[in-house]
């Protein structure tokens, strides 16, 4: 007589917030379906279902709130996680049916709590975990965290009390998980952390033994080993640096990217120039000598893309400030640039800070940083007319009424979801995504390129 496979319990999932965030939900998911648990793509098949909130702003937090909320009214057995659970009280008092209220990366809670809730079926004949794990990213890019926390203390944010000081992963876990990653179909690595310059400062940088060499748990050593890993087809991944404080060591890493063994591209969260208002951040106010490390940056990789994001309307941002800003804008010429306007969050210690920036001066200032930054990006990406570069390719389009197959892909410069794209024309038949491929350049605009292939690289 056959055995019965019993029906397992479903889990489905609300993730919201930064990719720090999304990698806590695949880790989470990841173990449930070890032990036995079925995702469910939407609310009436779930037996249970998780909200990964985020709790850095206000916004943030209402949008979690209406998640919250949400999962309620569609389903009834929710569990909240992530970093608004440290309001346990408030969510209880908004929402008192929710079943459990978990903190930031508190992986063993979570899954208990669902365990207790729709306890799972065991089942020894079922292989439940691909060897990459679960991901809620496209198979083709992967994020890698590796470290929790963080050292700093900005006036405008509350991630410490949230996610706790800086804890950084062995160097031998963080680079099993890339090479696995890797070997499962991810073409490529995004690095995040709080502080990713900060890697191993916590364990004084303890070496580990990776392939028959000693490897720190430092920034640089992580970034050199990362840069050996191989895909498939023998082609390196690219390998993307999130979250990097530009620390005197983050130089060294700039010759790692000439010779291709990173991908061409930083990610520096500066927030401001002016020193005064950086100095009301509790940020360094070091910015003269930043312009002068990014022209050497660029003179040893000439192709070298930095992003960054800044904060207008600050408490005590004078005009005089945001001139500053701008005009630093001009001299530094970054490739990719998000703004926002400064939005008080409960516990930052900027909400006791004199000098309020009122609501439509945040505005205006908000409108001319990105007019202001538009433009640079227009020229920068208008100088790409005509090259060949490689792509990697993130969504294949259907054919026309000519047949024609269109794509949506990025350049080196380009970090999925937070900056621009590269539309391709003519991509022809048996592309897929994650495909790297050289294309022509053909026209641009303020955030995006367009262009047609020439061949494949990968």
């Amino acid at each position: 007589m056959a055995t019965k496979i019993p029906s397992p319990p479903k889990v489905g999932m609300v993730s919201l917030g930064c990719p720090k965030a999304l990698v806590d939900s695949e880790r989470i998911l990841t173990k449930l379906r070890s032990d036995g648990y079925q995702m469910s793509p939407d609310y009436s098949g779930a037996d249970v279902v998780l909200v990964n909130t985020c709790g850095f702003l206000d916004s943030a937090k209402e949008e979690s709130l209406e998640a919250i909320g949400e999962a309620i009214a569609e389903n009834g057995r929710v569990i909240v996680t992530g970093c608004m659970g440290n309001e346990a009280e408030l969510i209880r008092a908004k929402f008192p049916q929710v079943l459990a209220v978990t903190g930031a990366h508190q992986y063993e809670a979570v899954v208990s709590a669902v365990h207790e809730a729709s306890p799972p079926v065991p089942n020894a004949f079922v292989d439940l975990v691909p060897e990459g794990g679960l991901k809620l990213t496209p198979r083709h890019y992967s994020y890698v965290k590796i470290s929790e926390g963080c050292n700093h203390r900005c006036s405008f944010c509350i991630i410490p009390s949230l996610r706790g000081d800086l804890v950084s992963r062995r160097v031998d876990a963080v680079l099993r998980e890339a090479e696995k990653l890797v070997h499962a179909g991810t073409k490529e690595l995004l690095i995040i952390s709080q502080d990713t310059s900060a890697y191993g400062v916590d364990t004084r940088h303890e070496a580990r033994n990776w392939k028959g060499r000693e490897v720190r748990a430092h920034m640089t050593d992580l970034a050199r080993e990362l840069g050996q890993l191989r895909t498939g087809e023998g082609t390196p991944p690219w390998v993307r640096l999130h979250y990097v404080y530009p620390y005197p060591h983050v130089d060294q890493v700039i010759p790692l990217m000439a010779e291709g063994l990173l991908t061409p591209y930083l990610d520096i969260p500066f927030q401001h120039a002016s020193p005064n208002v950086l100095k009301a951040m509790k940020r360094p106010a070091n910015e003269a000598k930043v312009l002068d490390r990014i022209r050497k940056w660029r003179d040893i990789c000439p192709d070298i893309a930095i992003r960054s994001s800044f904060v207008v309307g600050f408490p005590g941002e004078t005009e005089a400030d945001f001139e500053y800003l701008l005009n630093w804008l001009g001299e530094a010429q970054l490739d990719r640039v998000g703004a926002f306007r400064f939005e008080p969050v409960e516990g930052a210690a900027a909400n006791a800070l004199p000098d309020v920036v009122p609501e439509e001066v945040k505005e205006e200032r908000y409108q001319r940083i990105m007019e202001k930054t538009a433009a640079i990006s227009a020229a920068k990406l208008a100088a790409k007319v005509g090259r060949t570069m490689p792509v990697i390719i993130d969504e294949i389009g259907e054919p026309d009424e000519d047949g024609s197959i269109g794509a949506t892909a990025r350049s080196q410069a380009d970090a999925p979801e937070i900056d621009g794209n590269v539309f391709l024309r003519d991509v022809g038949e048996g592309r897929q995504p994650g495909d790297i491929v050289t294309v022509l350049i053909e026209d641009a605009d303020e955030h995006d390129l367009y262009g047609v292939p020439q061949g494949s690289t990968a």
